[in-house]
């Protein structure tokens, strides 16, 4: 009879087993794309420029660290853009792999955008320019007598009936 109610209870603890194991697991599965995302935002500090999630140095002295104390963050709850704020103050505003929009780095934001609307715009004018037709110039020397045009034509004249 005790083995019965034991078995009875198998069924509803294997599932919140399985239950259990799943949400874990997701929750682990939104922690780690939360830290590609933060960890796409950041450059390691090691000089590669590369994007912290993506630097491949063998033995990288400084990406290790950088992700451990990345998951560390995000596992203590803390909220995106204090993590981030808390990565600039330590290594400095460079950590970043796009510059905030303000400031001096406004510029860098800027000049792409103002480079092809003055790119276009040059297009625009050479091409226009381009296809306005062209006037020759008159010739320039002494005007011709209408007798010596005259005579012009008639020498054309013979010359084509030959």
């Amino acid at each position: 009879m005790i083995v019965m109610g034991k078995l009875r209870r198998l069924p509803s603890l294997a599932a919140l087993a399985l239950v259990l194991v799943f949400s874990t697991g997701l929750l682990q599965g939104q922690s780690s794309d939360r830290a590609k995302t933060l960890g796409g935002k950041l450059i390691c500090t090691c000089s590669c420029a590369q994007i912290l999630t993506a630097c491949n140095h063998v033995g990288c002295p400084r990406s290790g660290l950088m992700l451990k104390a990345l998951d560390q963050r995000i596992a203590q709850g803390g909220v995106d853009d204090l993590i981030l704020q808390s990565f600039v103050q330590e290594y400095g505003e460079q950590v970043l792999s796009e510059p905030p929009a303000q400031g001096f780095n406004l510029i860098a934001w800027m000049v792409p955008g103002i480079a092809f609307a003055i790119g276009l715009a040059l297009v625009i004018v050479v091409i226009r320019h381009w296809r306005q037709p062209v006037v020759a110039a008159p010739a320039s020397g002494p005007p011709l007598s209408p007798e010596l045009l005259e005579r012009a034509r008639r020498q054309i004249e013979r010359e084509m009936e030959d």
